[in-house]
């Protein structure tokens, strides 16, 4: 069964509880309860005395639905219950008082939300739904999150010059050896072999998204993700080849909208035809990993990417990976290939076809199967460029680790309508 990527909520804690009062309550909320994937027995018989004499013997959970039917001064009782809770509880308040001024109070009081009876599924699924953005959005002390976040977009040059390859390893690199929280995006609807390179099944997330954009939140993303490791989570599709892509493009850029506030990294495996038909991709994206091989055919086209790059996203900046490279049997030397691109190679990396192999037995991801492997060395050192902190930059830096903004040319990848002077970003 494929586990959803971890939300925001306490790990430590019972994601939700309820106690309500009657059963018809109880009857609409345990369906929306189990759609999100919690546990229905958490939907306890009785109201906010019986919610007082629980906590008050257990760990609060992160998010507190509570009957205030059967209360009779509910301000009081409600802070009888801020006695038990642990701090950070999300309370949802329910009951059959329908005054606006006990709503303020409430809310003064401390209560993330009020719902009046009877309830209606959409009520209580929206009510939890907001209450887990709270843990979703940046907390106090983290209001420079966003600007840790660093979007990666993978392009091959042509079909079949290892960009899947290199795109899931430098995801699982990201997440294990530099412990960042990343999302993988397998933009190949109909043959993305994301999933299929960490051993798993893509699900529907891709495809739900695509086919209703307006459903794109943090508790779709929650629920839509395939979790590949910790701090690694996935969206792909295998779309039936029978169905052709009917979409605008708008659900991918809100995927990675909610991808900024939930991940510290982003990875996008970006066909070239979705980068043509869909530039808007590329939008907040911090660096294209153009994956290329050395040959006529790729050259060609790597000239005219790093062209459209250049016309279409000059704020991203622009990374050449030769893959698959074999001394001595490659169709164009590598000096030839710098010349026709007219700029340098940025990295080089071996082609191992053992260690391809031994990856697609082991239901591995390329590094991980390959350790040891010179196209591993390779590929490491692309992912601690992107993260900042290449062997490089230590040994000019002093040890000290540097964001991407510091690796490259600040005025690259800023907007160039901003003239402000280039320093490093924090």
């Amino acid at each position: 069964m494929n586990a959803p990527w971890k939300s925001g909520l306490p790990g430590n804690r019972d994601p939700f509880s309820a106690y309500i009062c009657d059963d018809a309550a109880l009857d609409v909320i345990r369906p929306v309860v189990i759609e999100l994937g919690w546990q229905p027995e958490k939907c306890n018989k009785g109201g906010l005395r019986n919610a007082v004499q629980s906590l008050s013997v257990s760990a609060s959970p992160a998010i507190l639905m509570v009957d205030l039917s059967e209360s009779g001064d509910p301000l009081n009782d409600i802070n009888a219950l801020a006695e038990v809770c642990e701090p950070g509880t999300v309370v949802i308040a329910v009951g059959q008082v329908n005054d606006v001024r006990l709503y303020r109070d409430l809310l003064s009081s401390g209560i993330h939300d009020y719902l009046l009876k009877p309830l209606s599924p959409q009520a209580v699924h929206d009510a939890l739904n907001q209450a887990l953005a709270v843990f979703m959005s940046p907390k106090a002390g983290d209001a420079d999150g966003a600007k840790r976040h660093i979007s990666t977009a993978v392009v091959g040059t042509r079909g079949g010059v290892g960009a899947s390859t290199l795109a899931t390893s430098l995801a699982w690199l990201f997440s294990e050896q530099h412990k960042a929280p990343t999302a993988l995006l397998d933009l190949d609807v109909h043959f993305g072999t994301g999933a299929l390179a960490l051993d798993l099944e893509p699900g529907r997330g891709l495809t739900d998204a695509i086919e209703n954009p307006s459903r794109i939140d943090p508790l779709f993303i929650e629920r839509a993700m395939v979790r590949a490791g910790d701090n690694l989570s996935i969206l792909s599709a295998e779309a039936p080849i029978s169905q052709p892509l009917m979409t605008d493009g708008s659900a991918f850029v809100q995927l990675e909208d909610e991808f900024r506030q939930a991940f510290e990294m982003t990875v996008i495996d970006l066909p070239r035809n979705m980068l043509i038909n869909f530039p808007q991709l590329l939008a907040d994206v911090n660096l294209v990993v153009l994956t290329c091989e050395l040959t006529l055919a790729s050259a060609r086209d790597t000239i005219r990417l790093l062209s459209w790059l250049k016309s279409n996203a000059s704020h991203a900046h622009p990374m050449v990976v030769a893959n698959k490279v074999q001394p001595g049997v490659a169709e164009i030397s590598k000096a030839d290939f710098e010349a026709s691109i007219e700029r340098k190679v940025d990295f080089v990396v071996p082609y191992d076809i053992k260690a391809a192999s031994n990856a697609a037995k082991l239901g591995q991801v390329f590094v991980d199967a390959n350790r040891s492997s010179k196209a591993t060395a390779a590929m490491r050192q692309i992912a601690e460029r992107v993260m900042g902190v290449s062997s490089d930059d230590v040994a000019a830096g002093g040890g000290e680790k540097k964001s991407l903004l510091g690796n490259f040319d600040l005025k690259s990848l800023v907007a160039k309508k901003n003239k402000a002077p280039a320093e490093p970003a924090e």
